[in-house]
C-alpha cells in the first residue's frame, strides 16, 4: 500500500532469537540462601531445646533436697536455691497500679529473688514460721538475731514507702555544750517511726494471706502504722479498738483506711474480739513483736543517721519495754562503727528495760499502766530478740523523770518548732537531765521517734512544763480591802515585766482579820533567775506572801 504523502513504509520485524525459559542467576543464589539458613535454625532450636530438657532435669535431681525445706506456697516469695529466669519483680508501689479483679483472678504475682551462699539464711526464711491456715503471727517463735545485710535489705526495699527523715543540726547545741543532731521521724506519715517495721513486715508476708487481710487490736502507733501501710499495699486491714478510745484516733485511722471496729470496754476485750475474727475469717492477727523482719525494718534508722551525720560519736535512742527501735538500730551501727556509743533512755516509772537486762529474760513492772502521755515507753517487755541485742550491743541504758520529759518537750517546741510525744522527747531528756556528762563536746544525735499526742493532752503537758521550768508561778497575799491596793501591786508586777495570767481575790473565806482580801496571781517570768528576782522584791513590799511552791 503506498501513502499518499510518500515512499511506502516497510514492516519491521522482531530480530532477537527467543532464550531457554530459567530464572536469573541471583535470584537462585537468593532462594538457596535461604532454605540453608532456615534449615540451620531449624537444626538449632531443636538442639537448643533437647539440652535445656536434660539440664533442667540434672538440677531437679540436684535441688529436691534443698526445695523441700524451703516452705514455698504457690505464688509465695522465691528463696535460696538454682534460680531459672523468672520475670521481674514487681516492687510494693507498683502494685497499686493493678486492680483488685487482678489479684482476685490470680493475674498478678510478685516474685522475690536474692541469692545468697549455702550457708546463709534470708531474711525471709523468718516467714516460714507463720503456718499459712494461723490467725495470728508468730514471729517472736523465731528466734534469730538480725544481721546487718537484712536491715541493707529492708531499707532497700521499703525506700519508696516510707520517708527519709532529716538529720539536722539543733540550735539546742549550745545549751548543752554539744553538737546535738535530731533524728526527726516524726514527720512520717503517721507521726510514728513504726511505719518502717510494719511496711517491711507486710510486704514480706505471702500474697495469699494479702489477699485475706490483716487485723490489729489497739490505739498505738503501731496499729495506726498497719492501717495507712497496708492501705497503700491494698491489703484489707481492720482495726478494732476499746470504746474508750478517742474519737480522735478513730477518725484519723479511719481516713487511714482501715475498717474500725469499736467493741469492748477495755484493751483485752478488744484483743480477744480480733483474735477471735481472725480465726473466723482468715485474717493475720498483728501485734508488735521482736520478730527479724519487724526489728530490721526499725534498724534502717541507725544506717539513715549514720549516712547522714558523719563522725558520730553517740546515738541516743527511747528504750523501755518496746525497745526495737534501740536494738534494730544498734545492730546497723554497731556494724558501721563499733566506736559508735548506743544509748538507751526510759522512764523512772517505769524502768523495765532496765530490770529486763538485770534478770537476764523479760521482766512484767507492775507499775505499767499504758497511760496514753507515755504510750510505747510504758509498755511491756514484748521479746528476748530485742533483749538479747540490746544487751549485747547497747552501752548503757538510763532512766529520766517525767518532770526531765516535759521540760524537754517545752524545749524542742521552742527551739525546733518540733511538736513530738513522751517518746518521742525522752531522748533529749537525758541531757536535761544530766544523766550523760561524758558526751560533752562531742557529736551527738537523738532519735526523735513519735509526734502522736492529742491535743488537750499536748495543752497540759506544756501547761505543767512552763511551770517546771520556773516560768509560770503562783503566788497569794493579803491586802487591805480598800481602794488602790489591786492596782499598787500591778504597778509592782508591771515594773518587773511579768505578764499577769490570772489574779483572783477572795473575801469570805480568809483567815486573817476583817476588811482583807487574799489575792492569789498567776504570772509568767522569762526565766529561773527573773522568778528569783521578782520573789525577792514581793516579800520585800508584802512580807506575807506566799509562794506556791509547784
Amino acid at each position: 500500500m503506498v501513502s499518499p504523502g510518500g515512499p511506502p513504509r516497510a514492516r519491521t520485524t522482531d530480530m532477537t532469537t527467543p532464550g531457554p525459559l530459567l530464572p536469573p542467576y541471583g535470584v537462585v543464589v537468593g532462594v538457596l540462601l535461604r532454605l540453608v539458613v532456615y534449615l540451620v535454625a531449624v537444626l538449632y532450636s531443636c538442639a537448643e531445646q533437647l539440652f535445656l530438657t536434660k539440664d533442667d532435669n540434672k538440677i531437679k535431681k540436684q535441688d529436691a533436697p534443698a526445695l523441700c525445706g524451703l516452705h514455698c506456697c504457690e505464688g509465695g516469695p522465691i528463696r535460696n536455691g538454682l534460680i531459672g529466669q523468672k520475670p521481674p519483680s514487681i516492687s510494693p508501689e507498683r502494685l497499686k497500679d493493678f486492680g483488685e479483679e487482678d489479684y482476685l483472678n490470680g493475674d498478678v504475682k510478685t516474685w522475690e529473688m536474692k541469692i545468697l551462699s549455702p550457708n546463709e539464711e534470708l531474711l525471709r526464711d523468718a516467714l516460714s514460721c507463720i503456718p499459712q491456715s494461723s490467725s495470728r503471727t508468730s514471729l517472736s517463735s523465731c528466734n534469730k538475731l538480725i544481721r546487718f545485710e537484712d536491715i541493707s535489705a529492708a531499707a532497700f526495699k521499703i525506700q519508696s514507702g516510707v520517708q527519709k527523715t532529716p538529720c539536722m543540726y539543733s540550735r539546742l547545741s549550745k545549751q548543752y555544750g554539744m553538737d546535738i543532731y535530731l533524728k526527726k521521724e516524726f514527720l512520717q506519715y503517721t507521726g510514728s517511726v513504726k511505719e518502717r517495721g510494719v511496711l517491711y513486715l507486710l510486704t514480706s508476708l505471702p500474697q495469699d494471706q494479702q489477699r485475706k487481710g490483716v487485723i490489729v487490736a489497739s490505739d498505738s502507733n503501731f496499729s495506726m502504722a498497719v492501717a495507712y501501710q497496708a492501705s497503700g499495699l491494698r491489703i484489707p486491714v481492720f482495726v478494732i479498738m476499746s470504746t474508750s478510745t478517742s474519737p480522735a484516733r478513730v477518725k484519723m485511722c479511719r481516713e487511714y483506711g482501715a475498717m474500725v471496729i469499736s467493741y469492748g470496754t477495755t484493751a483485752k476485750d478488744a484483743q480477744m474480739h480480733a483474735r477471735r475474727l481472725a480465726q473466723e475469717n482468715g485474717y493475720l492477727y498483728l501485734e508488735e513483736e521482736d520478730s527479724a523482719v519487724y526489728l530490721s525494718g526499725l534498724g534502717t534508722v541507725g544506717l539513715e543517721m549514720y549516712e547522714q551525720v558523719p563522725k558520730l560519736d553517740a546515738v541516743i535512742f527511747p528504750a523501755g519495754g518496746h525497745c526495737g527501735l534501740l536494738a534494730g538500730s544498734a545492730a546497723a551501727l554497731k556494724h558501721l562503727n563499733p566506736r559508735i556509743s548506743v544509748i538507751g533512755v526510759e522512764s523512772e516509772s517505769f524502768p523495765v528495760l532496765q530490770q529486763s537486762l538485770k534478770a537476764g529474760h523479760p521482766t512484767e513492772d507492775q507499775a505499767c499502766n499504758n497511760h496514753h502521755f507515755y504510750g510505747d515507753v510504758s509498755g511491756l517487755c514484748f521479746g528476748s530478740n530485742s533483749l538479747q541485742l540490746t544487751g549485747k550491743l547497747v552501752d548503757k541504758v538510763v532512766a529520766v523523770r517525767e518532770e526531765d520529759i516535759l521540760i524537754s518537750m517545752l524545749r524542742l517546741l521552742e527551739y525546733e518548732r518540733a511538736t513530738v510525744d513522751a517518746e518521742g522527747a525522752i531522748g533529749l531528756a537525758a541531757l536535761v537531765a544530766g544523766k550523760l556528762p561524758e558526751l560533752k563536746g562531742k557529736r551527738v544525735a537523738i532519735v526523735l521517734c513519735s509526734g502522736n499526742l492529742e491535743l488537750n493532752l499536748l495543752q497540759q503537758c506544756i501547761a505543767r512544763a512552763l511551770t517546771l521550768d520556773n516560768r509560770v508561778c503562783r503566788f497569794s497575799l493579803v491586802l487591805a480591802d480598800s481602794p488602790g491596793e489591786i492596782s499598787k501591786l500591778l504597778e509592782i508586777l508591771a515594773r518587773e515585766e511579768v505578764r499577769v495570767l490570772d489574779i483572783k481575790q477572795e473575801r469570805t473565806f480568809v483567815t486573817s482579820g476583817l476588811f482583807t482580801v487574799e489575792v492569789t496571781c498567776t504570772v509568767e517570768t522569762r526565766d529561773k533567775i527573773h522568778t528569783a528576782q521578782l520573789r525577792n522584791t514581793l516579800l520585800e513590799r508584802y512580807p506575807t506572801a506566799a509562794w506556791v511552791e509547784r
